[in-house]
Parts: C-alpha cells; structure tokens; sequence
C-alpha cells in the first residue's frame, strides 16, 4: 500500500483599493487617500485521490475568491467592517479567513503590492 499523495494548487487574483493610515503623524504621506495594485495568491492542499482527481475546481475557487474580495476590489479599504488597520498583514489575515471558510484545503494566502515590492504571507500553522 503507498501513501496518499498531496497536491498543491494555487489561484493568482489581483484587485484595486484605496486606503489610508492614521497611525502616522499628520503630514505624513500615508495618511492621506492613496491607492495600490494588489495582487494575491491563494494556495491550497488536498489528496490526489480526491472525486475527479481535483483538488479544488478552479472554476469554484475563482467564484470564491471573487465573493471574498467583496468590498476590497476599487474599495475603500478603511470601510471593510471585517479589516482592522488596512496593512499588507491584515488584508492577508482577512482574506485567509473569508476564504477559509469557503473553501476546505487553504493553506496560504499571500498579498503582494508589486509596485513598492512588498508582501505579506499568511499560512496555516499546523501543517
């Protein structure tokens, strides 16, 4: 008998928003209304022998992505309810969740803003 094997897919989506920050004195560039590229991977994890031979239909999993993003995609960042300060880390920690709890298998999401060369990473610690 062989061991199950474990595949990994991954899904790339990219979305516009805007936020601003308010832990930076006044004055300061951040906190003003700015706007960035971001660009997103989500990964997950399942068994070879999953029904179809899938680990996840992509087809479902970009439906899921989609309704996740809701608010964040041309958004104002600082009115998601569900988003604390609008930071790399947060938006990776509030999507991690949303998607989480869509789809089984999510290991990691990671937020990119490919301009400034900047990413935030959120994976599952018990793997």
């Amino acid at each position: 008998m062989s061991a199950a094997l474990e595949l990994t897919i991954s899904k790339t989506f990219r979305f516009e928003a805007a936020h601003s920050f308010s832990h930076e004195a006044a004055g300061h560039p951040f906190t003003r209304l700015h706007g960035h590229s971001f660009e997103g991977v989500l990964t997950l994890t399942g068994e070879a022998e999953a029904a179809g031979g899938f680990v996840a239909d992509f087809w479902r999993v970009e439906r899921v992505i989609q309704e996740a993003l809701s608010g964040f995609d041309h958004g104002y960042l600082n009115e998601i309810p569900d988003l604390p300060t609008p930071s790399l880390e947060n938006i990776a920690m509030t999507l991690f969740r949303r998607l989480s709890d869509r789809l089984p298998g999510v290991v990691e999401v990671e937020i990119r803003r490919p301009s400034c060369g900047e990413s935030a990473r959120v994976r599952r610690g018990d793997r």
